[in-house]
């Protein structure tokens, strides 16, 4: 008698085993954050040939095998912490984390600040990305190394001085000639001093204005407190559509373009500014209309802000830390990095929630969330774990029925073999 039926049953016994380890891990993780379930698929093993006169080739099995254990990246749901540096990341990619002698990757965002401010992992892995902050926009910087996230909480954030403001006017083509407008944008200064920059457009023909811009006399040096100091002056012209068609200024004459004002230094013993009056934004729109609408302003920016203490922060859906501080100021100090690979089933996972590169899974595509495949963030959120717990306990019942299975072809197999035995008695 062929005693193959006794491996091939052990081989079940084997791997039904190990489906209900993975079963139970699954089950054990139910609570783990960011955690992702584990499926198991069987391949049977080579079979032999018997032999026989049958035109298709007779073959008889020698048991299963373990084909492949894989963790499934479906979408956990995410639950609100209420707490600012958690995040949950929402589709594809993971966080990337600092071990010292490399990066790992973990899709679980229970971050916190430790006493350098570093943002880190719940066991202290330094979360990755940017830090440095365009001087001119204020947007964080992408195109560098991947770097620590510090943003030292309670610490004295310098004053940034305002070097581009915009205004988004329009001057009302019905006014009548020698009519005024007024808008005023405040600034700051290199120590931190907010000032106010007013512009005044004084109507002096169809389509055609002045503009005058002052500070406060007192604040400046040489100026006269109670008196408007000018800082720059010209002139804007728009066509029958009320669109500007002309800027004319100290070094600027002709089509739309900004213009640059300069301050004396100021009173306080701040330097003297430059400012960039940002008539046209990057997308060539314009900031001054002249229709036949009430002269308004409906928008103002600039990019400076005051010293303050950094009091809050929150993750925004493109991963960039966004500090609150002194009276309702905000500013990007950080963005986190989102890492994406072709075949993240290929990772090794490393345990405590980190995975680890592999050569199946290919080369980190990192970058900014929300941009090439990346999924988006939610802040003061977790992901939790993908696991169900009614598919989890269907396949422990089909893993203990195939453990049962197999136990009873070797049992049987011994019987039989027993039979065998007793022949020649």
């Amino acid at each position: 008698m062929a005693v193959g039926s006794f491996s091939a049953g052990l081989s079940g016994l084997n791997a039904n085993a190990t489906y209900l380890s993975v079963i139970g891990n699954n089950l054990a993780n139910i609570n783990t954050v960011g955690f992702k379930a584990s499926s198991v698929n069987f391949v049977d093993l080579v079979s032999q040939q018997v032999g026989g006169g049958s035109a298709n080739p007779m073959q008889v099995g020698l048991g299963v095998t373990t084909g492949s254990i894989s963790p499934v990246f479906s979408q956990g749901a995410p639950q609100s912490t209420r707490e600012a540096t958690n995040v949950a990341l929402q589709g594809s990619g993971f966080f990337v984390v600092s071990q010292g002698n490399g990066n790992a990757y973990t899709r679980d965002g229970s971050f916190s600040f430790n006493s350098e401010g570093k943002l880190v992992t719940s066991d202290g892995l330094a979360v990755q990305g940017w830090t440095q902050a365009d001087p001119i926009t204020g947007a964080i910087v992408t195109t560098g190394q991947l770097g620590d996230i510090t943003v030292p909480p309670g610490v004295l954030r310098p004053p940034v001085a305002t070097t581009q403001f915009s205004t988004l006017s329009n001057l009302s083509a019905k006014a009548a000639v020698g009519d005024t407008f007024t808008t005023a944008v405040q600034m700051y200064d290199a120590l931190g001093t907010s000032h106010v920059v007013t512009i005044t457009y004084t109507k002096t023909g169809p389509g055609a204005w002045n503009f005058e811009a002052t500070v406060p006399g007192e604040d400046v040096t040489g100026g006269t407190a109670g008196t408007p100091f000018q800082i720059g002056s010209g002139s804007v012209a728009f066509d029958a559509n009320g669109v500007l068609t002309n800027v004319t200024s100290a070094g600027v004459a002709g089509a739309p373009q900004d213009i640059q004002f300069t301050t004396p230094a100021w009173s306080n013993g701040a330097a003297a500014s430059t400012l960039n009056w940002d008539l046209v934004d990057a997308d060539g729109k314009l900031a001054l209309t002249g229709y036949d609408a009430a002269s308004a302003t409906s928008s103002k920016t600039q990019n400076g802000s005051a010293a303050g203490m950094v009091d809050n922060i929150s993750i925004l859906p493109d991963g960039t830390i966004q500090a609150t501080f002194g009276a309702g100021q905000t500013v990007a100090v950080g963005k986190i990095a989102i890492a994406n690979f072709n075949n993240p089933k290929g990772l090794m996972k490393l345990g405590s929630n980190r995975y680890g590169e592999s050569q199946a899974a290919g080369i980190p595509n990192i970058g900014e969330a929300g941009t090439g495949g990346r999924g988006t963030l939610i802040g003061s959120a977790l992901e939790q774990s993908n696991v169900d717990i009614a598919q989890e306990f269907t396949q422990m019942i089909l893993a203990q029925r195939g453990y049962q299975a197999n136990s009873k072809t070797i049992t049987v197999s011994d019987e039989l073999l027993v039979d065998t035995l007793q022949l020649k008695r």
